[in-house]
């Protein structure tokens, strides 16, 4: 680490500079000590910013350590094993079926991240225009706004970009978040903690946000015709979660996602119920700790069984 020294009008500011080489290239990231100190105050600052400097440094590698290398062969068939092991099928859904599934998943993404509306309400609201009594409008315009964002996934033709990704934010959140469409912004960092204080999920350091996102796409553009469809959805979508591009929302735009790139794929969307919430939390913490990408997948073949099942059922 270095000290950096710029000039601006008459002051003199600080940085605190961190090098270190990935993948080849070399990555730098700063800290702001302040303007016009002395070489003591240099010292104590410094301190401080060391090590907030190599923790963000560690997060920066954790999260790119995916994107620059690909799935071994065995770990390729044993995915694939897991799709033929399940019999899953490809299945259409038809425009009653479609409807059901956005009314379903717009309650599910949304109540899993603390919205309380009914799935009774929900449909009220999108079918009726009715708000339900005693409901806050941030929920009940969420509902209006995963809908929309999920007839944008079946009319674009973009699998995965920058624009796309603040297009699905700006539609979900346009009337409950004053950032709607927009990433993190420098300063705005994303730490979740347990009940004890632990840290469990670490977001990438703002300004290395559209850099990360732009590599994802460049990875799920290289791969999109090697990979099966439920890996490129798991890996695009639980890295998209590390990232944790926007200040809030990730969650929703995540699950978006990964149902725009199975429906790029021809695969029918899923939906991932409420009810498993645990069940799919544990699957993003065993790719965020371990890279596992199983969990995942093995979650959306369970929802895609359900699926097949609410759709036999109403033929039968």
């Amino acid at each position: 680490m270095f000290i950096e020294t710029r000039r601006v009008g008459k002051k003199q500011k600080f940085y605190l500079v961190h090098s270190f080489r990935r993948a080849g290239k070399v990555e730098k990231l700063r800290r702001y000590l302040g303007a016009d100190l002395t070489k003591k105050e240099i010292e104590g600052a410094k301190e401080i910013a060391e090590r907030q400097l190599l923790q963000r440094a560690a997060v920066y590698k954790k999260i790119r350590d995916p994107l620059m290398t690909t799935l071994s062969q065995e770990e390729l068939e044993q995915l694939k094993y897991l799709e033929k092991k399940s019999h899953f099928k490809i299945f259409h859904l038809s425009e009653k079926e479609w409807k059901e599934f956005a009314e379903t998943f717009t309650y599910n993404t949304n109540a899993i991240e603390g919205s309380e509306l009914t799935e009774k309400e929900v449909k009220q609201i999108v079918e009726k225009n009715e708000w339900p009594a005693f409901k806050s409008k941030e929920d009940i315009s969420e509902a209006y706004g995963v809908m929309e964002a999920i007839a944008h996934t079946r009319k674009t033709k973009t699998h995965i970009s920058l624009d796309l990704l603040k297009e699905l934010h700006k539609l979900a959140f346009k009337n409950s978040k004053s950032f709607a469409g927009q990433l993190r912004k420098k300063g705005i960092e994303v730490v979740i903690r347990d009940g004890f204080g632990n840290v469990v999920h670490q977001g990438a350091p703002a300004e290395t946000v559209p850099g990360l996102l732009k590599e994802l796409a460049s990875w799920y553009n290289k791969y999109r015709n090697k990979y099966p469809p439920l890996v490129l959805a798991s890996v695009v979508h639980n890295q998209f979660e590390n990232i944790h591009p926007f200040q809030d929302g990730n969650g929703r735009v995540g699950r978006l996602l990964l149902n725009n790139i199975l429906i790029k794929h021809g695969l029918p969307p899923v939906n991932i119920e409420f009810t498993r919430r645990r069940e799919y939390y544990a699957a993003l913490q065993a790719y965020e700790n371990n890279h596992d990408l199983r969990p995942t997948i093995e979650l959306l073949l369970s929802e895609y069984k359900t699926l097949k099942k609410k759709g036999d059922h109403k033929t039968s």
